[in-house]
């Protein structure tokens, strides 16, 4: 048990790290997508290169931070709903968000990008 414990220590540690780190990455994002308007509209130069650093950035930032923001329970819910139930309650929600929803998710994307990964 102490073992799994220091496990998940440590990646609590690697996802505060992480998340850290990939705020700059939204500031970077910001100021491409800045430069790249200002560029097209201001002197009528167009790069898809720098379109893509964009979106390679966002895809970057939704990734690496998913972990932050599931650790510091900032992810999207229904607060309508859960807001006017328990703290019990909305554990349960939780749990079974996870259970049912978020990990055959994550389980789903692994199995059809796997080929990919595997001959990239």
């Amino acid at each position: 048990m102490r073992f799994l414990l220091s496990v998940s220590r440590l990646i609590d540690a690697m996802n505060e790290r992480i998340g850290h780190i990939v705020y700059w990455l939204v500031l970077i994002m910001v100021l491409v997508s800045a430069g790249n308007a200002t560029s097209r509209y201001v002197f009528s130069i167009a790069s898809n290169a720098w379109l893509e650093l964009q979106w390679y950035l966002f895809a970057a930032v939704f990734l690496l931070c998913s972990g932050y923001t599931l650790r510091h329970n900032e992810h999207i819910r229904i607060d309508v709903i859960a807001g006017n139930l328990s703290r019990r309650a909305q554990m349960w929600i939780d749990v079974f968000g996870t259970l049912f929803f978020l990990l055959p998710m994550a389980l789903y994307i692994t199995w059809l990008s796997w080929p990919i990964f595997m001959n990239a």
